[in-house]
């Protein structure tokens, strides 16, 4: 089972791996971010990188090092990693990769409650599913395609080959799902259950 972090935000991960090279500002840590392309999963803007910042320096995982005074631009804090900000680095990255979680993904969900839906208009929306999952896969092979091209180490791409791969897996479930939903014993079966005249009656669009 998962811990109960003191700041459980994915961010507040991504800041403590950050600061482990080095004391930075925020304004530093939300470039590095886009540089190592980690902001393809971790969502963030301006205003929640600095809650989280603070919220990481009252739990005594983050602390003050400096103040940066420079003309051109406001003064900025930079922030360095504690002892315990480290402890509490390596210990929620070895839970994430050795401990599986169930994320409860709205697909998910969908599929739960799948039979509801007249299964040619449920074909017809996985169809559509399948044509967006493809254009995801393809962006993400260009893009990925294009870091390699710039030298990015490929340690920084993992992530989105494993987005790619859960893309794949998706896919040929998706056909798989697809061609169950078309077999003349699932629409029998449907129909009996769920068909036209009963209270489950899907209104038309």
């Amino acid at each position: 089972m998962a811990k109960r972090r003191a700041v459980g935000n994915p961010l507040a991960l991504a800041v403590l791996s950050g600061l482990l090279l080095e004391p930075m500002h925020p304004y530093e840590m939300g470039r590095r971010l886009k540089e190592t392309g980690k902001d393809r999963n971790i969502k963030y803007n301006r205003g929640s990188l600095y809650m989280v910042v603070e919220q990481l320096r009252k739990a005594g995982f983050i602390a003050e090092q400096e103040t940066v005074r420079d003309t051109a631009r406001p003064e900025r804090t930079v922030y360095a990693l504690t002892d315990s900000g480290r402890a509490e680095l390596y210990d929620w990255m070895r839970e994430l990769v050795a401990e599986p979680e169930h994320e409860y993904p709205r697909f998910g969900v969908a599929l739960s409650l799948l039979g509801v839906l007249e299964p040619g208009e449920a074909v017809e929306l996985l169809g559509t599913r399948l044509v967006a999952l493809d254009r995801e896969a393809a962006e993400i092979t260009a893009d990925t395609a294009r870091a390699k091209e710039q030298g990015l180490p490929w340690v920084f791409l993992v992530e989105e080959d494993y987005r790619l791969a859960l893309l794949e897996a998706e896919r040929r479930f998706v056909t798989t799902l697809i061609d169950g939903l078309k077999a003349p014993e699932y629409l029998r079966a449907w129909q009996e259950a769920l068909g036209e005249g009963t209270p489950w009656s899907a209104p038309e669009q």
